[in-house]
């Protein structure tokens, strides 16, 4: 039988020994390891570029959403407000002061021995700015911008009769009147605000002059 000899034994030996070095084995696999690791972090860093851009097409639609609900509620703001500036216009139109009624009303007053010869009637209306919180923390409601309508008349007008009565009769005439009745104040009929001295005109016959005044209940509107 012949004998074989191998004379790179103990170099194959040797390396086989650096084979099986636990610290180049350490080495492989903490290599491997990393190569792992970087690779498990680039694909964590594609998914979350992926999320930020979905959370940003989300935020873009909710901006969106929200831009439309900000102008869907100033809209309702300004439907109101011109709804109720239409409601206070028709109110205005329907319940406005008109001087017919009150022409009609007095024609229909007259007194004996008393003759108007004059009449004034004044309209002011007063304006109040609306009122807006201080600031946010205060919790009060604004108050809306208002006018408040007043409405006065004066009559002047001279009584003939002989002991001047009829400057009386004629404030209970207007007083009792169904228009006044309807328009004045319960409480604040017509005033006898002035009354002359007996006077006398070019054919004799002596008279008196007198103001009445009323005053319309306020309305604000």
């Amino acid at each position: 039988m012949p004998i074989r000899l191998n004379l790179f034994a103990e170099d194959q030996a040797l390396e086989a020994q650096r084979r099986r070095d636990p610290v180049k084995r350490a080495i492989l696999v903490g290599v491997v390891l990393v190569i792992a690791m970087l690779g498990w972090a680039g694909i964590l860093m594609l998914k979350v570029m992926a999320a930020k851009n979905e959370v940003g097409i989300v935020d873009g639609r909710i901006k969106a959403q929200t831009n439309a609900f900000a102008a869907i509620v100033n809209s309702e703001k300004r439907l109101a407000d011109s709804t109720q500036k239409l409601k206070a216009l028709h109110i205005l139109a329907t319940n406005r002061f008109l001087n017919g009624n009150l022409l009609d009303s007095l024609q229909r007053t007259m007194v004996d021995n008393v003759q108007v010869t004059r009449l004034k009637v004044t309209q002011s209306y007063v304006f109040t700015e609306e009122t807006k919180p201080k600031d946010e923390e205060d919790k009060r409601p604004s108050k809306p911008a208002s006018v408040t309508e007043k409405i006065s008349f004066n009559f002047d007008a001279t009584d003939t009769s002989m002991n001047g009565e009829a400057a009386t009769r004629f404030q209970n005439a207007l007083s009792a009147a169904p228009y006044f009745q309807r328009t004045l104040a319960r409480t604040n009929g017509f005033r006898l605000k002035s009354i002359g001295a007996p006077q006398t005109d070019p054919s004799g016959r002596s008279f008196t002059t007198f103001t009445l005044e009323a005053y319309l209940p306020e309305k604000t509107r």
